[in-house]
């Protein structure tokens, strides 16, 4: 609901700078090692920004071309390497601005960098004392979300900044967790922040709402909230067009017990709920944190945790009807992509169950799945060993005339998939480091990937990592 009373609390959290959060030269900065400057980029080439958390379109597609994808085992130009601490957050890049937030020590840090060169441009930190119930890491999983020069980050322990692009001064703060009265889930806060015209919307999963906030993007005060049960699981929220109607999609599901949770279709307008559709695992440690995927007017959402899937369609007047159901395909954390009606992701929960899987859109049908064989050659305590690799728990980035897989071990690869099935053309091994979980970017021919662990041959720490494409 709206309430003016709502949005007067809002105000007295919503504040300007402060002492303990400081920008730029007075910070000692990530350090940057440039191994090339990056080849032009064509003046035919079709480029884009990637603003938020699975690109511009929220679908984790990219439109550039053409890109340069026969990298070969030698694997793809790397222009420059910026030592990163913990976490799991993607960079945004706009303007040539690449925005990257994680931990350093006790201090959550914002980077504004070159997106060419990974010359710093701004830093801007706060003390954060975040830890993980599960023992992961305890840095972000929220990425960054550009929008009209202002950057908006949601910290694992529910702290959301506004920034300035141009110079990294800090605009207003909220206390998200403290506002709501929201318990840290089982990971912190993963759900990244989108922004829809003068909205700044994110999940919040408080135990009795709201589940889904939408704040005035300039100021930070509440304009509505929606929801009154789910907890806010680990998908983002998304806009999409539905019967000529723009609904806020968020597909819910954190710790409750007993587990609660599903999809939520709100009206942007107002925060009035549209529809509902409950859908969550039985076991009480799952989440839902796979995006809901849109075609026409129908919705596609999946869940690992012996879970499954379901089509929906949203008919007149909100309402929904279950085309298919499945248990056959789970996602976990990947977003799937769909094209030309049919579904291309990953399926299952571990490493030991996850395949690369097509499902027909229109019946549920799985056409094909497998898991990639990718034998490779590791040097451990001086001796040679092979070891077998496979995707396991990647991200699939849809391009125009294939797909990249990022390797949950640090491997990279592009290939086409159909109907029919998987073909590979190129592939190449990044590094040897676990919890590759950070979807790939592109943008303007630049491809970023994140190393969130020490590379187990060469001993590397965490790294933000830009190659060439172009």
């Amino acid at each position: 609901m709206r309430s003016g009373l709502i949005g007067l609390c809002a105000i007295c959290v919503v504040t300007c700078a402060c002492a303990d959060e400081a920008t730029t030269s007075q910070r000692s900065l990530s350090k940057v090692i440039v191994h090339q400057l990056a080849p032009p980029l064509s003046s035919e080439a079709v480029a884009e920004d990637w603003s938020e958390f699975l690109g511009s379109r929220g679908d984790m597609t990219s439109r550039e071309m053409p890109l340069r994808l026969d990298f070969g085992s030698n694997g793809p130009l790397l222009i420059w390497e910026m030592a990163t601490g913990s976490g799991y957050a993607a960079p945004s890049v706009v303007g040539g601005r690449l925005v990257f937030f994680h931990r350093a020590g006790d201090e959550a840090r914002v980077e504004c960098v070159d997106a060419e060169t990974g010359q710093n441009h701004w830093t801007f930190a706060y003390p954060t004392g975040y830890t993980d119930r599960f023992n992961f890491s305890n840095g972000p999983r929220s990425s960054p979300v550009i929008s009209d020069g202002k950057v908006y980050v949601h910290g694992a322990e529910g702290r959301l900044h506004c920034l300035d692009l141009a110079s990294g001064k800090l605009l207003w703060k909220l206390d998200t967790s403290e506002q709501y009265k929201v318990p840290q889930d089982f990971f912190g806060v993963g759900s990244s922040p989108i922004v829809y015209g003068k909205l700044l919307i994110l999940a919040i999963g408080a135990p009795e709402g709201p589940c889904v906030v939408a704040l005035d993007k300039e100021t930070g005060k509440e304009v509505w909230r929606a929801g009154k049960t789910w907890r806010a699981g680990y998908a983002t929220p998304m806009v999409a067009t539905l019967n000529g109607k723009p609904r806020v999609l968020f597909f819910a599901g954190g710790d409750d017990d007993p587990p609660t949770g599903g999809l939520i279709g709100i009206d942007p307008a107002n925060g009035r709920v549209a529809f509902e559709f409950p859908f969550r695992s039985r076991i009480v440690n799952s989440v839902n944190a796979s995006n809901p995927v849109v075609s026409g007017n129908q919705i596609f959402i999946s869940s690992s945790y012996n879970t499954g899937a379901v089509l929906l369609e949203v008919g007149d007047n909100d309402r929904i009807k279950e085309v298919w159901r499945t248990r056959k395909f789970g996602a976990h954390f990947m977003t799937p992509i769909v094209r030309e009606q049919f579904l291309y992701g990953i399926t299952g929960a571990g490493m030991g169950d996850t395949e690369i899987a097509c499902v027909d859109w229109a019946s549920g049908d799985v056409k094909w799945h497998t898991a990639p064989n990718w034998p490779t050659t590791v040097v451990q305590a001086g001796e040679k060993r092979e070891v077998m690799m496979s995707s396991f728990r990647g991200s699939l980035l849809g391009l125009t005339d294939g797909f990249l897989i990022l390797g949950e071990r640090g491997h990279l690869a592009f290939g086409k998939m159909t109907p029919d099935g998987y073909t590979e053309l190129s592939r190449t091994s990044l590094f040897y480091a676990d919890e590759t979980w950070t979807p790939p970017v592109i943008s303007r021919g630049l491809l970023y990937i994140c190393q969130n662990k020490p590379d187990r041959i060469t001993g590397s720490t965490p790294r933000l990592l830009c190659y060439s494409l172009r």
